[in-house]
Formats: structure tokens, sequence, C-alpha cells
């Protein structure tokens, strides 16, 4: 082994399980952001754990606040190391201490109370992730960079247009990637003037013309000593407070990604990650054989098929379909569906088989003549027979008994019950 991959296992990784996330809501309304599942059988966890996996880089400690619960039974029944590897996913969740009695107030202040952590750890660097992204990443890549330019601190950094770059950090650097200037989330002309990466340096990166910006993939490498002495003050916040304050004292350093990357903060950007993976030659998919990404194994038959039509969709494995069309859909683990037609749909399907004693509601499913159309049905749905959930009024938010539109797309919560004959 070389003596830059026992660098890159020695690297301790920290995975922020996110805030309350109101803007994934109904979705987060009973779990955290990290625990939301995604493309049929995984959970937005499993994207940063398997990348650090698949880069060599097994300590992992995952930070967490909100909505918790379903978050450390999935990583404590998927991720275990066995007793010949160094490598574990430890939970770090937000408690009071000697040192501490508040909730984490943002990014840095959840890594500072869990300082001593940092300060245990014989790593020589820290990789601080979120935990709801999607993409893949070879971490060894970004360390490269970091090492390389004996940075302090390095970013993972991509190519965006003006209109993107107003809800992620922008940096500007100089000809070498280092970061002069950081500025968060610049929504007007005057916040982001000056801030376009020179042509040379886009024509040398092999990045179009219309993303003159480079945004902040929320992906912070840090020399162990300069991230302890970073978060001895009272800032909340990495991109807000802590890069801004680090870039004129420190070197900072860009990585630049060019990959497919998904900041899954809002249901239009969770459905359309979504869709993304159902359609022509897509950017990002689970099937890279080189990379695979890993999630908790559950021993499930096949999906049971007959008489269905499918076009661009992802089947999850465990499902009975009968009689049913679907077009740019992605159908969860143990769904069940008869008789119906749903397009563009996320269908999460069903947390487990169990018998139906209560006759007076649809069974767990999608009911027969049922038509979804630009929706996210979450897990263990009933809905019911002849039932139109198309936004039958175009309607861009709304609740409604049992169902939410965000963003013109319907969301139905988890557990809900759509009785026959309605439509949304």
């Amino acid at each position: 082994m070389s003596a830059f991959e026992d660098l890159a296992r020695e690297v301790t990784v920290l995975i922020l399980g996110g805030g309350r996330g109101t803007r994934l809501a109904p979705l987060t309304t009973r779990r955290s952001k990290p625990a939301v599942p995604i493309a049929g059988k995984y959970r937005l966890i499993d994207v940063p754990i398997s990348n650090a996996i698949n880069s060599g880089m097994e300590r992992m400690y995952v930070l967490t606040q909100f909505n918790s619960v379903s978050l450390h039974r999935h990583i404590s029944r998927t991720y275990r190391f066995d007793a010949f590897s160094r490598g574990s996913v430890n939970i770090l969740a937000a408690q009071q201490t000697p040192d501490g009695t508040s909730w984490f107030q943002g990014t840095a202040d959840a890594v500072r109370q869990n300082i001593n952590i940092i300060r245990d750890v014989r790593a020589k660097h820290v990789l601080i992730l979120a935990g709801d992204h999607m993409y893949r990443m070879d971490y060894r890549q970004l360390l490269s960079d970091h090492v390389e330019n004996d940075a302090d601190i390095t970013i993972g950094v991509m190519p965006c247009s003006q209109e993107e770059i107003a809800e992620f950090g922008a940096a500007r650097v100089d000809k070498s990637g280092r970061i002069l200037e950081f500025r968060e989330k610049p929504k007007t002309a005057e916040a982001r003037e000056g801030m376009e990466v020179s042509p040379d340096l886009l024509r040398s990166k092999g990045v179009r013309a219309d993303q003159p910006f480079l945004a902040s993939m929320g992906i912070y490498l840090f020399k162990r000593d300069a991230l302890l002495e970073a978060l001895d003050n009272e800032l909340v916040d990495f991109g807000g407070d802590i890069i801004p304050k680090e870039v004129p004292r420190r070197r900072v350093q860009a990585h630049f990604f060019k990959g497919y990357w998904r900041d899954i903060g809002t249901i239009r950007a969770f459905f359309d990650a979504h869709m993304d993976l159902v359609g022509n030659s897509p950017a990002f998919s689970f099937h890279d054989v080189a990379w695979p990404f890993y999630t908790r194994p559950r021993y499930l038959p096949g999906a049971l098929l007959q008489d269905c039509r499918f076009d661009h969709a992802l089947l999850g494995e465990g499902s009975v379909l009968e009689g049913a069309t679907f077009n740019h859909s992605v159908i969860g683990i143990r769904s069940s569906v008869r008789g119906a037609t749903l397009d563009h749909v996320l269908l999460m399907g069903v947390d487990s088989h169990f018998p139906d004693a209560d006759s007076s509601i649809p069974d767990v499913g999608v009911g027969p003549g049922s038509v979804i159309r630009n929706a996210i049905i979450d897990k263990n749905a009933r809905i019911g027979r002849d039932v139109r959930i198309v936004n039958e009024q175009g309607l861009s938010e709304a609740d409604g008994d049992q169902w939410v539109i965000r963003d013109g797309l319907v969301v139905i919560p988890k557990n809900a019950v759509i009785q026959d004959g309605t439509v949304i």
C-alpha cells in the first residue's frame, strides 16, 4: 500500500446530518433529510458513506439532531465492519455536556460541539461532508489536491451559472486554484460582482462559458490543526462564517469537480434528481459496479410483474405489479400497484409486508384505475381505486387532507390514506 493510500485511510470523515429540512417537508416530517429514501432502495446518507468507503476513508462520524431515530436505525443495521477492519460509522447525536447545553446552531457549531472527538483522533486531516447531496466522488482526488498544494483547507467546487450561484457559496480563485475570496449565496448583481472565473481558467479546466461561477459543494477538507484553530470562536456556519474568515489568513484551495452533483434541498430538486435517474443516458446512476453504493441488505425476492408496461423506469425488488403502466417512474421496494398508470412518479414503496385488517381503507399501494402524474408518494401510502393525483387545478403550492402540492408537484406523505375516487 502506498504512502498516499495510508494517508487516505487515516482521514477522519464527519458527515453532517442536516437541520430541520423544512424545504423538503412533508418528506422530513417524520425523518431527517439524510434518512429520506432515494432511488427505490437507498437513503440519502448512503451516498456520502459509500463515497467515503470507496475512497478508502472508513473512519466516519455522522452528526445528527432532528428526527434522527430512523437514521440511527438505518446506519446501525447497514454499516457493520468486520473485526479486522479499522472502519466504523459512529453516531454523534446532539447532547448536553459540561461544555455546552444547546442544540447545534449550524454546521460549524455541530462540529465544535464534538471537538473532543477531533482532538482525540490521530488523523492529520478531517473531511467534512453534507448528508443530503447526490453525487459520486473519489475523495482521494480531493486529498491529492490538498496535499499537493499544502493547503490548510480544500473545498470542493463546481462550475455553475449566474442563476444557480445565488443558492451556494461562491469562490473566487487565482490561476493556481487558490481561493482568494468566498461569498455565501450572492443573490444580487452587486453581491456577485468580481466573482466570475477568468476565461483563461475556464478554458484550462474545460468549463463551459455559461458557467462562470464556482459554487461550493459543502465539502471541506481541513488539516486537523487548522480545523481546531478555525473553530476556536463562536461562529456557527462553515459557508457563511468560517470559510470567509479563513480565506485571507490561510491557504484555502479549490478542488474542481465537473461530475453530476445535486443538493437535495427542495421537493423540486429531490424529484428532478429521480427523474435524472430514469432519463436517457443519465449523468448519474447507481449501476456503476466499479463504484457501488451500499445500503441495508433486505433479502427480498425479485419483483413480480404481470401484464405491465414500462418506459424509463427503475424498479425495486420485492414489488408486486399487475396490469400497470409506468413512464419515467421510480418504484420503491415492496411496492404494490394494480391496474394503475404512473407517469413521472416517485413511489417510495413499503416498509414491510403486512396484512390489511381494516376494510374501510384501501390496501397499501395503488389501486386499480388510478392515475398518478408528477408526484411523490411516500412510504406505506394507501391509494384506492379510481384515484386521480394529477394536480387537476395546476397549482404551485397547496395543502390538503393528507396531501400537499409543492413546486407544482403533488406529495402524498408517509402512511397517508387516499380514499377511492379522490381527485387531487
